[in-house]
């Protein structure tokens, strides 16, 4: 039976993947996340599967290579953490999950929204200590807001029919648009600079890559609303976190939610509550009260592991059986 390693394997995940398997593959779960150090756990493997917080780069792929590793199938629809270049040059085929479920990111964001304009992370707090005013939580609608979706692929798009719905004026910034969110939802497509200026909320659904990295730093923020709220679901790097920080100290920021954060690669997915953690950008973003940071959670929902894991199978049956594959990256 031919053998998968499973790196980043989660708990939540691994009963989708046991499912989607039905025993065609040997399956080696190991709860670590790739590296060079952990690429000899996959020896005697055909091929793995990674997560986003798996090291894909240039010198784990050769040692993968040297293990006898044949493809990757990651189960993200991003890959910014997979040398492709590399995989081209050793010959290692590489696969995704470009769209698992949209609607659970799309949703996710709006809830990160929701949650920050009524204050309900503080309101929870207050409860939690037998505070029941309410005087500090007076919030605001999201109805007739300008919302700014910068990257309308599949999960900006799903945003969008989200924040219609609430009566939000709509504006979007990339590089190809989307004629059917112009016509149904009377989105204008502008420039990042306006985007900026006009949007009551941004939110970022762009993959990462050298046009993106940092995209939001202290020049886009300087031309944002003092009151703006912005959401990245995205990725951690299309944010300068130093610089966001600034904005927030100087309360040029009025709200924050994260799902991702630039440096999470070892902190999210795991428990620190008995250590603490040595990360002082995020301690620091933890301690505003307009700051609404999870742990990189948005994709979590039955139905999008269901795909996820159906998706990475159907990737590894593709490479095994030899059948043209529309998942190939390379």
């Amino acid at each position: 039976m031919i053998k998968i390693a499973l790196y980043s394997a989660h708990a939540f995940e691994r009963p989708y993947l046991v499912n989607a398997n039905n025993e065609q593959y040997e399956f080696l779960f190991i709860p670590e996340a790739l590296s060079t150090s952990t690429v000899s756990l996959a020896a005697g493997c055909k091929g793995i599967s990674i997560f986003t917080s798996d090291d894909a780069s240039a010198a784990v792929l050769e040692l993968l290579k040297q293990e006898g590793v044949e493809f990757v199938a990651t189960r993200s629809s991003g890959y910014d953490h997979i040398d492709l270049n590399k995989a081209v040059s050793l010959g290692i085929r590489v696969a995704n999950v470009p769209e698992y479920s949209p609607h659970a990111i799309g949703e996710y964001a709006v809830a990160m929204m929701l949650a920050l304009s009524r204050h309900l992370p503080e309101a929870d707090r207050k409860v939690c200590k037998y505070d029941f005013s309410i005087d500090a939580l007076t919030g605001f609608n999201l109805h007739y807001k300008t919302a700014g979706i910068i990257g309308t692929g599949r999960i900006g798009a799903v945003t969008c029919k989200i924040l219609h719905g609430f009566g939000c004026k709509l504006l979007a910034y990339d590089i190809k648009q989307n004629e059917t969110l112009i016509e149904k939802y009377d989105l204008a497509y502008v420039s990042l600079e306006e985007l900026c200026r006009q949007s009551d909320i941004i939110s970022l659904h762009t993959p990462l890559n050298e046009h993106t990295t940092y995209m939001i730093n202290e020049q886009t923020i300087s031309l944002m609303k003092k009151t703006v709220m912005l959401i990245n679901t995205s990725r951690g790097k299309l944010i300068h976190t130093k610089d966001i920080i600034s904005a927030l100290e100087a309360g040029k920021i009025g709200y924050l939610g994260l799902d991702v954060y630039e440096k999470e690669k070892g902190i999210f997915f795991h428990d620190y509550s008995n250590k603490g953690i040595e990360d002082e950008m995020l301690k620091t973003l933890m301690g505003f009260s307009n700051v609404l940071i999870t742990s990189h959670q948005a994709f979590l929902t039955k139905e999008a592991l269901k795909n996820i894991a159906d998706s990475t199978l159907q990737n590894i049956n593709c490479y095994v059986n030899e059948i043209t594959n529309p998942n190939l990256l390379c």
